[in-house]
């Protein structure tokens, strides 16, 4: 009898939005064990249906938004996390980076990981740029 192949995959890890749209697109070994998300996340996706004037994009946003809902308890940005966003916008900075605007959300995001010492799985690692020593980022 042959030993199976032991899983390599990380048991925990957060889940940028950017992973949570394309979900069903991506397969589940390069996922981690345990998925979190973000309440930031949860955010994003609600604004989702309210930005696009297409009346068949909406729906499949609201769609992807209650899926999510029912799927996902998102982790909070709670006092930890607001803490961690202090050390993650003091890194992008010091990196020349912007830290505000659009930005900010993925950084709110990072700073949920960071605060719970989860790696965060992406599809745009580019978004996280300056997080090196703070944050694993795994691009998928």
């Amino acid at each position: 009898m042959r030993n199976p192949v032991p899983d390599r995959r990380r048991q925990r890890g957060l889940l940028d939005t950017s992973v949570v749209i394309d979900l069903e697109k991506i397969e589940s070994d390069l996922l981690p064990i345990e998925c979190a998300i973000s309440a930031v996340t949860l955010a994003e996706l609600a604004a989702g249906p309210h930005a696009t004037s297409d009346q068949q994009e909406r729906a499949r946003r609201q769609d992807r938004l209650q899926r999510t809902e029912a799927i996902f308890d998102p982790l909070p940005l709670d006092v930890e996390a607001s803490r961690a966003y202090g050390r993650i916008y003091a890194a992008v900075f010091a990196a020349g980076r912007k830290a505000r605007g659009a930005r900010a959300v993925d950084l709110l995001i990072a700073a949920t990981a960071l605060s719970l010492d989860l790696p965060i799985y992406t599809r745009n690692a580019k978004d996280f740029e300056a997080l090196e020593g703070l944050v694993e980022v795994v691009e998928i």
